[in-house]
């Protein structure tokens, strides 16, 4: 029963449906807010008749929207486990191509989470320009915030994502359907175009098209999710998967007609987003209010990463491409390593950019098109391996979905790379050679700990367990009692220097050893300069190269201050003794006790 109980509160502080919607696609949801405009800022260089295209170019991602949909379901399906791009193209790929995928994703959801908190910033103190100067602490601090929520727990965390996140949806149909149904905007719009720069072609085209891919980021986090999710796990994720499409692809489209209802074009000192909004529903209470649930989603969206990124680092660190710590989990189902390195990696990317999302930008949305691209064709291999019924179908969305994927992922590549894109380039192959390290390291490391091996059968061994003493005390008694436990032989070591005052103290104390009479040898290292650590470590160094003894343990005894601030009274010679031990012998077994003074005394009292 205990057991049962422990499982059943481990499953509800997973995923609903309706919390993974909220904790996973706010990174996908708030693109709204950017996606349109990134369209429109390409597009206007070539005036009136580029802007033209911004209703195509938008049905045109909205196709590779329901595409990768469509293929991420059946990821979803196929991989339960989670991993999403990692996860298929290790299982159908094999392990370079399933590497890249993990380092682009992994980029990807860094830039998400600064990306995120920027944009939500810079809504704010476009709003409150007093606040500007503070950008960069104010990005730091609300990264702050969402660090502490998931850190709080995963289901907790979703609960109060769930709030802002259906007020956003509601704007949003707010704005879209108010301006359908208006003949004229609320308020007049600066429609005014300068002379185009330019005219529209192909390239141009292919540009916008490359920007507003930037709406699809987060699309995968949901797949890469799944473990999140509360029991039948693939089911509701693959409806949460559904939700987000229809709710996103029905948002860039109904945008997308008011940009061009409207003749809405960027402006310098205000977002399109909040053109659209003033054109719908007026420049009044209901627009402040937009725009303010606006600013807090876009600042939220970073936790889309935090949902995906620390479950794809637990599942690399499982197949040991990243440290194991990465796979631990805390009472609330956290994978508390994965949250604080993303929180760590964003915050550096915020203080570089100084909060700057324009800064951001030309790296975003590369890498996981490239994830996108392995985890289509991994997918085509797994039906075309598979051949389950309706196998071909299912391959062909997926070899459509990967089509598409590459296609873009060389757009963005061509149409960003001298504006940043180059670096994505440089980071994501760095990565695979880090992962590959470190899985070569723990192989080496399995190989000499014989893992998976049957070991030889347990012998006693010869020992020597070596104390490092400076008096007579209970903790000396403490520590030579503990050594008598543990080894065939015993020996107490103690630093003579080289004046007559420690000299003299020297005698003193073997007089007292003696008087004391342990039944263990005391012996007296001399030091020339003043060193404590030297000459013991000289002297194990000695007991070693003699390889009399299969083991040679040393026993340091110290004091475990009651209270943090009682660590000043004391000289920290443990410590001391710890680090010379173990940067100056080679198989030296070190053993620190640490007793604490209450607890002493009561023995003494004992």
């Amino acid at each position: 029963m205990p057991a049962r109980t422990s499982r059943d509160a481990a499953e509800r502080e997973r995923l609903t449906a309706v919390q993974g919607l909220a904790a996973l696609s706010l990174d996908a949801l708030s693109s709204v807010a950017y996606g349109p405009e990134a369209i429109l800022v390409v597009l206007v260089a070539a005036g009136a008749a580029g802007l033209g295209y911004t209703l195509p170019i938008t049905l045109a991602i909205c196709v590779l929207l329901a595409a990768l949909v469509l293929s991420y379901r059946q990821v979803i399906a196929a991989f339960p486990g989670g991993g999403g791009a990692y996860a298929v193209s290790r299982a159908h790929l094999g392990r370079n191509a399933s590497l890249v995928a993990a380092a682009s994703l992994i980029v990807d959801y860094i830039l998400n989470a600064a990306v995120g908190v920027s944009a939500g910033v810079e809504a704010i103190t476009a709003a409150f320009p007093v606040l500007y100067g503070a950008t960069t602490w104010l990005c730091l601090g609300t990264l702050v915030v969402i660090t502490g929520l998931n850190l709080w727990g995963v289901s907790e965390s979703a609960k109060v994502f769930i709030v802002p996140t259906a007020a956003f949806i509601v704007a949003m149909a707010a704005v879209i359907l108010g301006g359908l149904f208006r003949a004229h905007p609320a308020v007049v719009l600066n429609t005014h175009l300068g002379p185009a720069a330019g005219s529209v072609g192909v390239l141009l085209v292919l540009r916008a098209f490359a920007s507003g891919c930037s709406a699809l980021t987060g699309v995968e986090a949901i797949a890469n999710a799944v473990p999140q999710f509360r029991r039948p796990r693939e089911r509701r994720a693959q409806h949460t998967e559904m939700w987000l499409g229809i709710l996103l692809g029905s948002m860039l489209i109904g945008l997308s007609i008011l940009i061009r209802k409207f003749h809405v074009i960027p402006q310098h000192a205000t977002t399109v987003l909040a053109q659209l909004t003033e054109a719908s529903v007026g420049h009044n209470v209901f627009y402040f209010a937009i725009q303010m649930i606006t600013m807090v989603l876009l600042a939220l969206a970073a936790n889309t990463s935090f949902g995906g990124l620390p479950v794809l680092a637990a599942i690399l660190a499982r197949d040991n491409f990243l440290p194991h710590m990465f796979a631990l989990r805390a009472d609330r189902q956290v994978h508390r390593y994965g949250v604080i390195v993303l929180a760590l990696a964003a915050a550096a990317l915020l203080v570089v950019s100084k909060g700057d999302t324009q800064a951001l930008v030309p790296l975003f949305a590369v890498g996981v098109f490239v994830g996108f691209t392995l985890s289509q064709l991994g997918m085509v291999k797994h039906w075309m391996n598979e051949r389950t019924g309706g196998f071909r179908s299912r391959a062909a969305i997926n070899a459509t979905g990967a089509v598409l994927t590459f296609a873009t992922t060389i757009i963005e590549l061509i149409s960003k790379f001298t504006e940043g894109a180059w670096l994505i380039v440089l980071v994501i192959p760095g990565l695979v050679l880090l992962f590959d390290r470190i899985h070569r390291s723990y192989n080496r490391i399995g190989a000499l700990l014989g893992l998976g091996q049957t070991p030889p059968p347990p012998v006693a061994e010869k020992s020597l367990v070596v104390v490092p003493v400076a008096g007579l005390s209970r903790l000396t008694a403490e520590g030579i009692n503990v050594a008598l436990s543990i080894g065939d032989e015993v020996a107490a070591i103690t630093v003579c220097f080289a004046d007559p005052e420690d000299t003299a103290a020297d005698v003193s104390f073997r007089s007292e050893w003696d008087e004391w009479h342990p039944d263990v040898p005391l012996i007296t290292l001399r030091s020339e300069h003043r060193s404590l650590s030297k000459p013991i470590v000289k002297y194990l160094c000695e007991i070693e190269r003699a390889d009399k003894y299969h083991r040679l343990v040393v026993v340091i005894p110290e004091v475990q201050p009651s209270s943090a601030w009682q660590y000043l009274l004391h000289n920290q010679r443990g410590v001391i003794l710890d680090r010379a031990i173990r940067r100056g012998t080679a198989n030296v077994v070190l053993c620190r006790l640490r007793y604490r003074l209450d607890q002493l005394a009561a023995r003494g009292h004992g």
